[in-house]
């Protein structure tokens, strides 16, 4: 039996990927920074808290990370916890950075000291872009980094630790660049959750508030976050340590999104979405999207999911959710 160490475990990826190492028979160790007052809400949709061993620490605490690497001396460390809001990290950008590089250079410096086997994987993000030309598009491994927030900062640098890490100290620590992928299980501060929560409310009668929005002219590429944890794990077992762009390769505006939601749902855009000029951020990223070319020819994984075919399962996905979170309420 494997062991996969999971940082950040009560996230939606880590929710995903906890669900997908189990079925694939990994004793699964989730790192959590506080145990007493956990949000377990994902890992209690899915239905796997109890075959998780939790652990708590302080990612500021190197010689508590190096005991936890000697104890369990994983397999696999999946890094997925970090300060991932975009808009939070312009109100809150030292803690946002430190927190996102120190954490990442604790955890490699242990494997490296302590000479471990361990595959490391780092969750990159696409904001480490930035503001890319539109003759850029779409984005590949390879571009130049210009990251136009503190979160995108932050993430670049994580990066560039994990590559020079592999590079310096030949540890197989590999970065998975993801775009936007969404789920149900998704924080209820990120846009599309948000909308889509919303307007299941609506729909079912349990609110009739309007949906305030930011710049809804931003084009992103939005994927479903169930696929691309299964492209994190490939990423862990390919032969060599590289780095993968993950992405549907689809382009979006937020503007279509929110049309599509509504059409579904027959709802009326013009009673219920109200743009709200305080929720504009000081700096945006106009269009991002990316080429997947990469992730499907060396690690074989497929991604064929439509604009419109993820729209109709995020709001599924959603009605399930909200039922469950009555059902629980009720208990």
């Amino acid at each position: 039996m494997k062991t996969a160490l999971i940082i950040g475990i009560t996230g939606q990826d880590s929710a995903y990927l906890s669900k997908l190492l189990l079925e694939k028979n990994y004793h699964v160790v989730g790192i959590t920074r506080n145990i007493l007052e956990p949000n377990f809400t994902n890992l209690d949709y899915l239905g796997i808290q109890s075959e998780i061993e939790m652990i708590e620490i302080n990612q500021s605490e190197p010689e508590r990370i190096n005991r936890i690497l000697n104890k369990y001396k994983p397999d696999e460390i999946y890094n997925l916890g970090a300060q991932s809001s975009v808009g939070q990290s312009f109100i809150d950008p030292i803690n946002t950075v430190s927190y996102n590089i120190l954490s990442v250079l604790y955890w490699l410096e242990g494997i490296k000291n302590l000479q471990l086997s361990t595959r490391f994987y780092q969750a990159s993000s696409s904001e480490m872009f930035g503001n890319v030309r539109h003759s850029d598009l779409p984005l590949t491994e390879s571009l130049i980094f210009h990251p136009a927030s503190p979160y995108g900062v932050s993430k670049a640098a994580a990066h560039w630790l994990t590559v020079n890490y592999r590079e310096a100290n030949h540890i197989f620590s590999a970065c998975g660049i993801l775009f936007n992928h969404e789920s149900t299980l998704r924080g209820a501060n990120y846009v599309v959750k948000k909308i889509i929560n919303a307007a299941v409310k609506i729909k079912l009668g349990l609110s009739d508030l309007p949906i305030f929005v930011g710049n809804t002219s931003i084009k992103r590429d939005w994927g479903y976050a169930p696929k691309y944890v299964e492209a994190m794990w490939k990423i862990l077992q390919h032969h060599t340590a590289e780095d993968f762009l993950i992405c549907s390769g689809n382009v979006m505006s937020l503007t279509d999104l929110i049309s599509m939601v509504m059409k579904n749902l027959d709802l009326d855009i013009e009673k219920y979405i109200k743009v709200d000029p305080k929720l504009f951020r000081p700096v945006d990223l106009e269009e991002i999207y990316g080429d997947n070319t990469k992730a499907k020819k060396l690690l074989n994984w497929e991604y064929n999911i439509s604009n419109q075919q993820l729209i109709d399962t995020l709001i599924t996905d959603e009605y399930h959710f909200i039922e469950w979170e009555s059902k629980k309420i009720k208990n």
